[in-house]
This record gives structure tokens, C-alpha cells and sequence, in this order.
């Protein structure tokens, strides 16, 4: 006879772990009604400049294996069903004209290994010479280039907050350090619609912001141990994609 499946959520302080999705089994009259934890459906938010300007930039582990590296950093009940990572094109600049063609070999090898698996969702990436006054008297002006990205943290936080309330998560795993996505995470846990795991990029040394931390269930660091041990091959099997030199 068929059993009455009722999903119960509960959610816990930033200081538990995130065995808090429960699910009840009900049969009919009579029966027996256990309890037993569930892996909770994980999707990862990553803002891929927050993650490369805070753990990747000066160290030798940009050639990063996204899915490698979250498999091993999750708590042992996020069952890793989607990676979502945003980003922008970057233009060549006059001192490092390779920029474009190393991020394009890497966006190109993530998508060979993992396909559907790893979406990249693409924001624009600007640069432009202003002017911009120096810091010490008289404060003259000088000429920079001045590069920004841009439409990624209006991204991540749609493609959260969609997710949440489509009920596709029951986890959602926010890799950033931007003060931007507070309002976000905040709906999503008021709502109580999915938990929220916060990975800091350069933590511990760097910060969480605590207008982060205060909607995440839990806060973990990105950690250099588990980079190094999350690195794509030189050569993507199957294709002409390798490695960038510098990298």
C-alpha cells in the first residue's frame, strides 16, 4: 500500500549543522511513522571575481575543478545537484594582454568536464580611463583605467531567489563577500525556504561581512587546503584545452 510522504523543514541556528531537513513517512491507519534525515538538493552560488580576487588571484590554484572542490568542502548531507557560477568577459588591458584567452580556456574547460551541471551566467565587464584625484594634498587629478564588473550580484541574487521559490534547493550555498546579496539571503531565510550556507573567499584571514552572516545558517571558509587538492588536469581529456602557462 502507498505511503503519504510529508516533508517537514526545520531550521536551526548558524551554529548547527545542516541535518535539519527532516522527512516524516506517514502510512495509512494502523502503520507504523518513522523519522529519517535527508540529503538536502545543494545548489551553489559562486560570484567568480569575489572568489578570485579573495583566494585564487596570487596563488597557483586558478585552474580550480569547481564540482571537486564543493564535493569535498560541503557538510556531508548537501547533495551537490547544481553549480551555478557568474561572471563577466574581462578585457585585455595594456599590462596583461592574455587575460581574455586564460578565463575563456578555463570557462571553456569547466563546461567540456561538467556541461549542464556548472552553468556560467554572464554579466559585462567594463574599463574606461577617468580621472581620479590622488590621495595626498594638493589632490590633483590623474588619468586610470578604471575596471568594473558588472551584473553579477544582481544575477546571483535573482537566480537564488527564483530557485528558492520554485523549490528546486533546500540548500543554497552563496560564495561571496559582497554586502549586495544581503538582501537576498535575507527573503530566502525569512521565507524559510531553503537553508544558507555562507563560503567566505579568503577566510579566515579575510572576514565574513557580518550583514552576510547574519542571514546564512551556517558560515565556512574558503580554504587553501581544499584548493589544492581541487585542480583540473593539465589537458581536458578529449579536447585542446590546457592548462594556461602562468596558471
Amino acid at each position: 500500500m502507498p505511503i503519504d510522504l510529508e516533508r517537514h523543514k526545520s531550521y536551526t541556528s548558524s551554529t548547527t549543522s545542516l541535518n535539519t531537513l527532516m522527512f516524516r513517512c506517514r502510512p495509512p491507519q494502523g502503520g507504523f511513522a518513522f523519522l529519517y534525515e535527508a540529503i538536502l538538493r545543494t545548489t551553489v552560488y559562486i560570484d567568480g571575481f569575489n572568489l578570485y580576487y579573495g583566494s585564487l588571484k596570487k596563488t597557483p590554484y586558478k585552474w580550480l575543478d569547481l564540482w571537486s572542490y564543493f564535493q569535498r568542502a560541503l557538510p556531508k548531507d548537501c547533495n551537490l545537484t547544481k553549480i551555478k557560477y557568474f561572471t563577466a568577459r574581462v578585457s585585455p588591458l595594456p599590462s596583461d594582454l592574455s587575460a581574455p584567452a586564460r578565463q575563456d580556456a578555463y570557462i571553456r574547460a569547466l563546461r567540456a568536464l561538467y556541461h549542464d551541471k556548472i552553468e556560467i551566467i554572464e554579466g559585462h565587464f567594463s574599463t574606461k580611463k577617468v580621472r581620479m584625484p590622488l590621495s595626498i594634498p594638493p589632490h590633483n587629478t590623474v588619468e586610470v583605467i578604471k575596471s568594473e564588473e558588472k551584473g553579477s550580484d544582481v544575477n546571483l541574487a535573482v537566480e537564488l531567489l527564483n530557485d528558492s521559490w520554485k523549490q528546486l534547493i533546500d540548500c543554497a550555498v552563496v560564495v561571496s563577500n559582497d554586502a549586495d546579496l544581503a538582501r537576498s539571503m535575507a527573503i530566502v531565510k525569512r521565507q524559510k525556504t531553503a537553508k544558507i550556507l555562507l563560503l567566505t573567499p579568503g577566510g579566515p584571514i579575510r572576514k565574513p561581512l557580518a550583514v552576510l552572516t547574519k542571514w546564512a545558517h551556517q558560515q565556512l571558509n574558503v580554504l587553501p587546503g581544499d584548493l589544492a587538492q581541487s585542480q583540473l588536469p593539465s589537458r581536458i581529456l578529449g579536447t585542446t584545452i590546457t592548462k594556461p602557462n602562468s596558471w
